[in-house]
């Protein structure tokens, strides 16, 4: 009994910890990653939203790329594939997105 209870006292606080970092996107988990100074995390929540809106997981996936490596947001934005440029469309459309509404944060 002395076990289920510490345990139940464990899962109960370790729970919102999990779930934030769970809840997180890709987007916001690479913002507040990154090595930018004013990456925060309502910032980074406020563009995950504006990701939500505009990109596919997939491409929140590759977009969260581009935290660690912005040469490559310029290796997609000049491909030839039309996968890319589809993408580059919507990327696009979020980076609008995020500027409009995430100035404030």
């Amino acid at each position: 009994m002395k076990y289920m209870t510490i345990l139940a006292i464990l899962v109960a606080l370790s729970t919102p910890i999990f779930s934030t970092f769970v809840e997180a996107g890709p987007i916001t988990r690479a913002c507040l990653q990154s090595d930018r100074k004013a990456a925060n995390r309502s910032l980074c929540n406020c563009i995950q939203k504006a990701a939500n809106t505009h990109l596919s997981r997939g491409d929140q996936r590759l977009a969260a790329t581009f935290f660690k490596n912005p040469h490559k947001a310029q290796e997609i934005r000049q491909s030839d594939r039309r996968s890319h440029e589809t993408f580059w469309k919507k990327y696009r459309a979020f980076g609008s997105t995020a500027e409009t509404y995430c100035r404030r944060s």
